[in-house]
């Protein structure tokens, strides 16, 4: 991991809200909880992506995010995963999702830095 990795580092990603992402309310098709946190996690990968080494990835290990208005489906939602603090392998972020009405959701995301292959290797045992 680079040490360029620091506070303030932020990505942003955009998804249609497709029938995949969301769930049925009344006559509604509106985009899912589980849907906005894959979209933040997906938006902090991005923000790590230019700070990783060859090898390395990272998992996400904390979620805290509050859904705070309903997106129908065909709308358009951004996340913003900005870097609050690099703490060895630890990355903690501020994230914000909007849509063309406003705020979405809000809270924070964690994710450690991994070695790839250490990884699979433990997962190749969990397999047996």
């Amino acid at each position: 991991m680079s040490d360029q990795l620091t506070p303030g580092v932020s990505a942003g990603l955009t998804w249609v809200v497709a029938e995949r992402h969301c769930t049925r309310r009344g006559d509604h098709d509106i985009f899912s909880t589980p849907n906005l946190v894959h979209l933040i996690e997906d938006a902090a990968i991005e923000a790590l992506a230019p700070y990783l080494a060859d090898g390395e990835g990272s998992v996400g290990s904390k979620v805290e995010i509050a859904h705070v208005a309903p997106t129908l489906k065909g709308g358009k939602v951004t996340a913003t995963a900005t870097v609050t603090e690099v703490d060895r392998r630890r990355v903690a972020f501020a994230v914000v999702a909007e849509d063309a009405n406003g705020k979405v959701g809000e809270g924070t995301h964690e994710r450690f830095i991994i070695n790839l292959d250490k990884f699979a290797a433990k997962l190749k045992e969990l397999e047996s």
